[in-house]
């Protein structure tokens, strides 16, 4: 069977982690790319997955994802807007369930990191996934 390969990488990542989570599986097999390793860095850092791994499968590889049942709910987001530091609270509300619950992941000038560290540095940036 030839799978239809999309074009949004980390969209087809993260809905392979959500669907294993919810599924109650303890590991997936995500497409790689650095920018889906990035956001998996966030991911473990905030405590919605467990290690993960690239897989050598002699084309572009994939990320062997540990599940540790704590994630309820992550997403790409796109079109990927700009957000400066003035409309990351709007953005919390329209993705996020509740106040301090969850995380926005933006790709930054100075890299790729949740909305706390970015308003830490006061430092805007492309608004590319969430997770809570």
């Amino acid at each position: 069977m030839v799978k239809n390969m999309g074009q949004d990488l980390l969209n087809e990542a993260l809905v392979v982690i959500k669907n294993a989570e919810n599924s109650g599986k303890m590991e997936c097999i995500t497409p790689a790319s650095e920018l889906i390793k990035n956001v998996l860095l966030v991911m473990q850092k905030n405590g919605y997955i467990g290690n993960f791994e690239l897989v050598d499968d002699k084309k572009s590889g994939k990320f062997r994802v540990e599940l540790i049942m704590k994630l309820n709910n992550c997403g790409a987001i796109s079109p990927r807007f700009s957000i400066g530091l003035k409309e990351m609270e709007k953005q919390e509300t329209v993705y996020l369930p509740a106040k301090d619950f969850g995380i926005l992941i933006f790709s930054t000038s100075k890299g790729v990191m949740d909305q706390k560290e970015a308003k830490s540095k006061k430092i805007g940036g492309k608004l590319i996934s969430f997770a809570y």
